[in-house]
């Protein structure tokens, strides 16, 4: 995913730094104001430390509670090794709040793949997954495995969050004010509007601190 791509005019790895530069506020606007849609995944998902940040493109996995295990452990295997660099693998969990479904050893994996992150519902070995520095956003801890608990369905093909579709491929971005997803094909627009939000932005602050009363920052653009 890093190299060229046939979508938008620049490489994937320069998408996700100047994504990176962003904030999900500025990203959430565009969506809001230019694209009339909402974008904002669940914030109930939180990222794991205050300054990590989510950016790539998503890598889909469906899984539910279930106790079934036959072949489980060698379809987790399958999905760890057809990670794509720069992406973030997005779970839905479909509502389960007992297991883990991302420890350390998927970690492990995920980065020597170049994988960027996880979204999903449930860690554990947090301690471990924080000395790699790898971006998670969850929705809680817990020391209990999946295994006979919660299993794998399928990968790769469009799951739901909350009310979002997410499709492979669409880009995902996320900090402390939580995670948005892109469609794929916007990804680039979204990011060049956003990026001329965060240039505004620099008057306004500079007219605010210049001591001009707000009523006549917004007379001259700005906003609050």
């Amino acid at each position: 995913m890093s190299g060229a791509n046939d979508l938008y005019p620049i490489s994937i790895a320069e998408m996700r730094q100047r994504y990176l530069k962003l904030y999900s506020g500025a990203v959430n606007d565009v969506m809001r104001f230019d694209y009339k849609v909402n974008a904002a995944l669940p914030s109930s998902y939180l990222p794991l430390r205050e300054n990590m940040k989510l950016c790539g493109q998503a890598f889909t996995v469906k899984g539910a509670p279930d106790i079934t295990t036959d072949g489980e452990f060698e379809m987790r295997a399958q999905m760890l090794e057809s990670l794509p660099a720069d992406s973030i693998v997005v779970y839905d969990c479909t509502g389960d709040t007992v297991t883990a479904q991302w420890g350390e050893v998927m970690t492990m994996a995920a980065k020597r793949a170049g994988c960027r992150g996880a979204f999903i519902n449930g860690i554990r070995d947090t301690e471990a997954i924080l000395q790699q520095d790898f971006p998670v956003f969850h929705q809680y801890r817990t020391n209990v495995g999946m295994l006979g608990r919660f299993r794998m369905f399928h990968y790769q093909k469009p799951i739901r969050i909350g009310e979002i579709v997410i499709n492979p491929g669409d880009w995902i971005f996320g900090d402390i004010d939580g995670a948005i997803r892109i469609p794929k094909a916007d990804a680039y627009t979204v990011l060049l509007r956003a990026e001329e939000i965060l240039k505004k932005e620099v008057g306004i602050r500079d007219m605010v601190n210049s001591g001009m009363k707000p009523t006549k920052v917004v007379e001259k653009g700005g906003y609050f």
